[in-house]
């Protein structure tokens, strides 16, 4: 069974920085992309960055220049360097991966959700 195991998120002031970590375990042969959203109260879950099959990044607009994304593709991990945070950052983050393939096959997995609060 994959699990998606997140960690790094916090309360921070603005301007400050964080780091998150999205780790795959399990019985794994490949993952297509990973990256992560994140879901504000009241609103929907959006992109914040990923990693496509190609091998390039896309970025939110709002988060451009600020954050990074990282991914290591021998210990399946995924990084959000998060810098010049403002407090618009504020939400549950999560963790995606699309095309896990697997024993059973192609899956895409969800992580349990790490909050980020960032204080003004």
């Amino acid at each position: 069974q994959v699990q998606l195991v997140e960690s790094g998120g916090g309360l921070v002031q603005a301007g400050g920085s964080l780091r998150l970590s999205c780790a795959a375990s399990g019985i794994i042969f490949s993952i297509n992309a990973m990256g992560w959203y994140r879901q504000a109260p009241g609103k929907q879950r959006e992109l914040v960055a990923a990693t496509t099959g190609g091998g390039s990044t896309n970025y939110a607009d709002s988060v451009k220049g600020r954050f990074t994304l990282s991914r290591d593709n021998a210990k399946n991990t995924v990084y959000l360097q998060m810098n010049s945070l403002k407090p618009e950052d504020t939400a549950v983050y999560y963790c995606n991966a699309q095309g896990v393939r697997v024993l059973a096959g192609k899956r895409d997995y969800w992580g349990q959700g790490t909050q980020v609060t960032v204080s003004s």
